[in-house]
């Protein structure tokens, strides 16, 4: 029971900073319903609260408890996610784990007096069990450089969204995970809702010029083309129908290496139309496109890849250049993780101390290799990426400036920036993909707008790892 003077309500509203008025209102609501327990304030600071015990006001007394906090603040929020105030998983891992990590409470037989304070245990009836411990992959001096490289390039150029994925080539661990706009869990007194989007897991697009190498690969695993071929694109475009697939001009006969040297549509198309239809959308899908990663985290996006029909001609000469599918940017750093690896697909992984499925080799040793060292050309003078080297490193890679979807189902005028690339050449080590949505001004393709990103990250990166 609580009875107490008008002069001590309005005291105690002022410790626990809250409207005199409301708090008036608030007992005497559960005065008229008989509520024998109600809280006035959760979540208090210690110091404060001795505050209001120094009131010394009958019927007013404590509860401990416990209250999340997350040192990494913003940097791993979407990841990691938050609870609520009882401690209840609302977004992210703390979500998709909250039963693991929760454990069961105790119980047991007390005696009470009158007053309800307990003076006795008497049996105890179910033990209680703590909660597991959850150790995520990610390293997060690696999380800070990303962040820090991503808010930064976001602001810079105006854009809306971004995220950046980044993968241990030889194990699939999932390094570094981080996402623009984000917010602080610590502090959510003002949280937008739309700022709690892990978008590297749920968000698809369109990966556009980032699949050329990954048609390349399935052109050479099939059997059909070899490393060295020649390709014709004279001249310089391609009409299916009512379309037309365009090059930036005609480049003439480019070696495999040159398609993906000078990104060109005309070049990949004319390869996945010369193969069976489902040739590419097979490899691709093998690579782990279109499908869950399983990596186990809430409203993961699965993405699309459709079969084209034979007589689909479009589709099939779009597909081979990142059209008309949508990927997250898990899945593509995945499709990439292949190529680091030798061909060897690993699973990825969020959690540590999980059994791993088995490995997959999609492709060949030499295949891989091959491609990889096709990809470095896009770094180097006259490729597309040049904005991504990083000194005293070998990198390769590829761009995507990727036409966005606009409310009406055609192609907007607004772009989204990608690049996809891996680190060294020679032995990779770090997978790494990065997006930025609809950046402003001049500059807004892949090369201009996320392979500079990718240069400051990996580098840091690869320097922090003591890699040769």
């Amino acid at each position: 029971r609580f009875n107490a003077s008008d002069s001590e309500i309005r005291q105690l509203a002022e410790k626990l900073s809250l409207p005199y008025a409301g708090l008036k209102s608030k007992l005497k609501w559960a005065q008229e319903n008989a509520k024998g327990f109600i809280y006035l304030k959760r979540h208090m600071i210690p110091a404060d609260a001795e505050e209001v015990f120094d009131l010394k006001l009958k019927g007013v007394y404590a509860k401990h408890e416990y209250k999340r906090y997350y040192p990494a603040h913003e940097m791993a929020a979407h990841l990691v996610g938050f609870t609520n105030i009882d401690d209840i998983g609302q977004e992210g891992l703390e979500l998709a784990f909250d039963e693991f990590l929760t454990g069961d409470i105790g119980k047991k037989k007390i005696l009470k007096d009158r007053r309800g304070f307990v003076f006795r245990d008497l049996q105890m009836i179910q033990q209680p069990e703590h909660g597991k411990n959850l150790e995520l992959t990610i390293d997060l001096k690696l999380q800070f450089m990303a962040y820090r490289e991503l808010k930064a390039a976001v602001d810079q150029h105006n854009a809306k969204t971004g995220a950046v994925v980044m993968l241990d080539a030889k194990t699939g661990e999932v390094l570094a995970m981080v996402n623009q706009p984000s917010f602080n869990p610590n502090d959510r007194s003002q949280l937008d809702v739309a700022a709690t989007k892990n978008r590297a897991l749920i968000d698809m697009f369109e990966p556009g010029s980032t699949v050329k190498p990954l048609t390349i690969a399935a052109a050479i695993a099939s059997g059909n083309y070899k490393a060295d071929d020649v390709i014709n694109t004279t001249p310089g475009y391609l009409r299916l129908g009512s379309q037309t697939i365009r090059d930036f001009r005609n480049y003439g006969d480019l070696s495999m290496t040159g398609i993906i040297t000078k990104s060109s549509n005309v070049g990949v198309a004319r390869i996945a139309l010369s193969m069976a239809e489902d040739t590419v959308a097979n490899f691709l899908q093998q690579l782990g496109l279109g499908q869950s990663t399983g990596s186990g985290f809430p409203g993961e996006g699965v993405g699309t890849l459709v079969i084209p029909r034979a007589r689909e001609k479009a589709r099939i000469a779009t597909m081979a250049y990142g059209y008309g599918i949508a990927v997250t940017s898990l899945q593509l750093a995945q499709a990439y993780q292949v190529l680091a690896n030798q061909g060897l697909k690993k699973p990825v992984r969020i959690l540590k101390n999980v059994d791993a499925l088995p490995a997959e080799q999609v492709m060949s040793e030499e295949t891989a290799q091959a491609v990889v060292e096709m990809m470095e050309t896009v770094t180097l003078p006259g490729g597309t990426g040049t904005r991504a080297q990083v000194p005293g490193y070998r990198v390769a890679g590829k761009t995507g400036t990727v036409h966005k979807i606009g409310s009406s189902g055609g192609y907007d005028y607004e772009y989204i920036a990608v690049f996809a690339g891996v680190a060294p050449v020679t032995n990779p080590r770090i997978v790494t993909v990065i997006w930025v949505d609809s950046p402003s001004g001049q500059e807004y393709g892949g090369g201009t707008v996320a392979a500079p990103i990718f240069g400051r990250i990996m580098g840091n990166a690869l320097r922090y790892l003591n890699v040769p």
